[in-house]
């Protein structure tokens, strides 16, 4: 079946979901405050361009919209969508709060309608590979982890924008690093303790909370871990990893985007050999995670054509919410 899409926010990801809606269905609407930016992509498209959430629900009837605005505003425009009776496939975070996100999934369940979100960076191929172990028990019992985010965002990343701001933004582990969030859910568990503690060493007025933090972390398994993110390497990212220390084996997946395998000891295995993974996410000055929205769409389709097709709906989604909350509530930010 060919589906009929809309796309709230015409930034660097609504384009680069358009691209993708392109290839495997048709764009119909977009819409973004900035109508010129929602003229330049309908352009691109031949879909048409909405100025705002209430006019393109008023003349379209899509069924998915990909919403793709700043974090703050996602459950607004998801709830929007599906009350207009659209499936929503919404980017990551799902939203910036428990709450927020409760009410969306409400939304979804009342409308009979999907609730999907973008967690591209479970399709790197080393991260993949790493899930195939653990599932196998190759690994042998998980006694600790590490997980390490350090990336470079400039002030000028933050100037004239909604990035930094505590309504929109949310902090730098809802924007930046909600990935390596989800990944160790996803891989590892649920977080059931969290201590940690935050500061904004560089950044000043620039953003409302953390520039770096650092947690120790305890899972539902009895696994103990840390995570240590920043924005403050010098220049340019410097490493996105995850470490995994089981009694059977040690793997790390880093490079600067969990897009390699550094380290590999495994009783009884070899390490995989490895497609190539995508690039990053270039956004001129600095770079993202990686560009896995083709197989986003790609299982987005099979989930629409099929009920019964495992995709990451809202509920899985929101522990990612969850976790950031609980580090958080237990990361005193010091001056």
């Amino acid at each position: 079946m060919s589906y009929r899409f809309a796309i709230i926010g015409c930034g660097h990801i609504g384009r680069r979901h358009a691209a993708q809606i392109a290839a495997r269905g048709v764009l119909e609407a977009v819409c973004d405050t900035t109508f010129s930016r929602a003229e330049e992509l309908a352009g691109k498209y031949t879909a048409r361009p909405y100025p705002s959430v209430n006019e393109l629900f008023r003349a379209e009837k899509p069924d998915v919209v990909s919403v793709c605005t700043p974090n703050g505003l996602h459950a607004a425009h998801a709830i929007s969508a599906l009350e207009a009776g659209c499936h929503v496939l919404c980017e990551k975070p799902m939203s910036i709060s428990r709450e927020s996100g409760l009410r969306m999934m409400a939304a979804a369940e009342k409308a009979g309608k999907k609730l999907y979100v973008v967690k591209q960076n479970r399709y790197n191929p080393p991260v993949e590979a790493v899930k195939k172990l653990l599932e196998a028990g190759k690994l042998g019992k998980i006694h600790s982890f590490q997980v390490n985010c350090f990336w470079n965002r400039p002030v000028a990343y933050y100037a004239d924008s909604w990035h930094g701001t505590r309504e929109l933004d949310g902090g730098i582990l809802f924007t930046q690093f909600s990935h390596f969030i989800d990944l160790l859910y996803w891989l590892l568990g649920d977080v059931t303790s969290a201590q940690g503690m935050r500061s904004n060493f560089i950044h000043g007025d620039a953003i409302d909370f953390e520039d770096t933090g650092v947690a120790m972390l305890q899972l539902a398994s009895g696994a103990i871990g840390t995570l240590q993110y920043t924005v403050n390497s010098h220049q340019r990212n410097m490493e996105g990893s995850v470490s995994i220390f089981g009694d059977r084996g040690t793997v790390k997946i880093g490079g600067q985007y969990l897009n390699n395998i550094d380290f590999f000891a495994v009783q009884d295995e070899t390490a995989p050999i490895l497609p190539a993974g995508q690039s990053s996410n270039n956004y001129g000055f600095y770079e993202g995670s990686m560009s896995n929205h083709d197989k986003v769409y790609q299982h987005l389709i099979q989930a629409l054509d099929n009920p019964g097709y495992r995709f990451v709906e809202a509920g899985e989604a929101l522990k990612t919410v969850e976790i950031i909350e609980k580090i958080y509530a237990a990361s005193p930010l010091i001056p």
